[in-house]
């Protein structure tokens, strides 16, 4: 039986060498980056050890099927399946996703989200602003008020940082 040594002199991989080359994730950012029109971003892309490829990319308007589709097909197409074995899988960030941007924000200002506060608070309202520092939440809770025997609603706008944010993400109303 040859040694390891010899096998390796005969270009015969040995098991115990074999490793797979894990697939850059700035390169599949910017296949993502050139498909991607104007109005449209990429939010995030995981590679793992067995190069599992995860791209969540979303949009300022919308993002049809058939554009994630094309997406998949170019990021695919650009890739070598002889030299690299990959899983693949685009998808949009659907409501239930947390923002991980400032422009995911930005495109739902108008809109009411819930925001998990580091400490744990939690707090629902709508969004009134975002920029480089954080947020303005405005939120409205009923309260009652010096004088008055019953609660009556207020509103508030609270300035959140993005620190002091652990999840963020938008309302699905029913």
């Amino acid at each position: 039986m040859p040694t390891i040594w010899e096998n390796q002199r005969k270009g015969i991989e040995s098991p115990l060498f074999y490793y797979k080359k894990m697939i850059d994730k700035a390169l599949i950012a910017n296949l993502v980056n050139e498909k991607l029109t104007d109005e449209q971003f990429l939010v995030e892309v995981t590679v793992s050890s067995s190069n599992v490829i995860h791209i969540m990319v979303d949009s300022d308007t919308r993002i049809s099927i058939n554009q994630i589709a094309e997406i998949s097909r170019y990021v695919e197409d650009k890739l070598d399946r002889d030299a690299e074995d990959f899983e693949l899988s685009v998808f949009s960030a659907g409501l239930s996703e947390p923002f991980s941007l400032l422009r995911q924000y930005k495109k739902n200002i108008g809109i009411g989200i819930d925001v998990l506060m580091t400490n744990g608070q939690k707090m629902s309202g709508l969004l009134k602003n975002a920029d480089d520092q954080g947020i303005d939440l405005e939120v409205t809770t009923k309260e009652k008020i010096e004088g008055s025997k019953k609660k009556e609603q207020v509103t508030r706008v609270h300035s959140i940082g993005y620190s002091e944010i652990k999840e963020a993400k938008q309302i699905l109303k029913f």
